[in-house]
């Protein structure tokens, strides 16, 4: 299970803000409903890493995000599901 330590609920995050992963500082770039499925959503955060512009995301279910949160990296066309230990923002 990932360690999460939130300053503010997950869905506050917005397009400016930084969250780390595993001690990288990423920026939000989005936070959108990316599937409603009536009754929870799958949310998605679309993050970058300014020094290297390269691409990630946070997917999580509106209802579970601890239990459901996953981080993916963009490799060459598609988003690459990665495992990590500590998310915060």
């Amino acid at each position: 299970m990932v360690q999460i330590k939130q300053s503010k609920p997950i869905s506050s995050l917005k397009k400016g803000d930084f969250v780390i992963v595993d001690g990288k500082k990423l920026e939000v770039d989005a936070h959108y409903v990316f599937e409603d499925y009536k009754t929870t959503k799958e949310m998605l955060i679309e993050l970058f890493d300014p020094k290297t512009d390269k691409d990630y995301q946070i997917r999580y279910f509106s209802d579970q995000f601890e239990e459901t949160i996953k981080f993916y990296e963009l490799k060459e066309i598609v988003y690459e599901e990665v495992d990590i230990e500590r998310v915060e923002w």
